[in-house]
């Protein structure tokens, strides 16, 4: 989708990592126990968008392994937060569903030709074909953490039942992602602000988290 940098561009990545950890845990705010509806679908494609996002000014695998550990260090401070162990099925399938949604990524983005991802018509093809891939591997959560996942009244998986619009809103949030991240490395030219503005947003962030969950 890009041409690799010369160097690591790891302070916007942190910026981005940082929101969207706070979007993940914003999302699923109310979320105690159990994803509702759609809610699952719509953080897919937003995970998708912080992932592009990054990948369009770092495109490296180490970029994508960044912004996953950094969006499950924000679930895992809102677990200290709210006082739920690590494997509670508000933490732990969270955090399998980033990993999941970060290996999907990575997966597509390898098998997916040059010529393809550079339209934005590939792209958004290369965003749907991800979500699909992540939804299709979250169900598989009851062998990594122990909790079944959220199910439809007729038992039926909610990440593959509303599959279709977490592939829908991937194929628009993934070029979106890309042209935003092509805005963002602009910073690359003011190393100086980055030098204060990765770590700021990193701890407004988590400042931010730790307010929704007092309100």
């Amino acid at each position: 989708m890009s041409q690799t940098p010369q160097k690591w561009n790891w302070a916007p990545v942190l910026v981005l990592g940082s929101l969207w950890g706070l979007s993940e845990a914003g999302l699923g705010m109310y979320l105690r126990q159990c994803a509702s509806t759609v809610s699952g679908s719509v953080m897919t494609g937003a995970a998708l968008f912080f992932m592009a996002a990054a990948w369009a000014i770092s495109p490296r695998v180490r970029t994508l392994a960044l912004m996953v550990a950094l969006a499950a260090g924000f679930k895992l401070f809102d677990a200290l937060l709210l006082g739920l162990p690590v494997l509670h099925g508000a933490i732990g399938n969270p955090i399998f569903a980033i990993v999941m949604e970060g290996a999907a990524f990575a997966l597509i983005l390898s098998v997916v030709s040059k010529s393809v991802a550079g339209s934005a018509a590939g792209q958004g093809l290369a965003g749907g074909l991800s979500a699909l891939v992540a939804v299709n591997l979250f169900p598989l959560v009851k062998y990594a953490t122990g909790v079944a996942p959220c199910v439809t009244g007729t038992s039926y998986p909610l990440a593959l039942y509303y599959a279709p619009i977490a592939v829908a809103l991937a194929a628009v949030t993934v070029p979106a992602g890309l042209r935003v991240g092509a805005a963002l490395a602009s910073f690359e030219r003011r190393p100086a602000a980055l030098r204060w503005l990765s770590p700021a947003t990193a701890a407004l962030s988590l400042g931010a988290l730790a307010l929704l969950r007092l309100l």
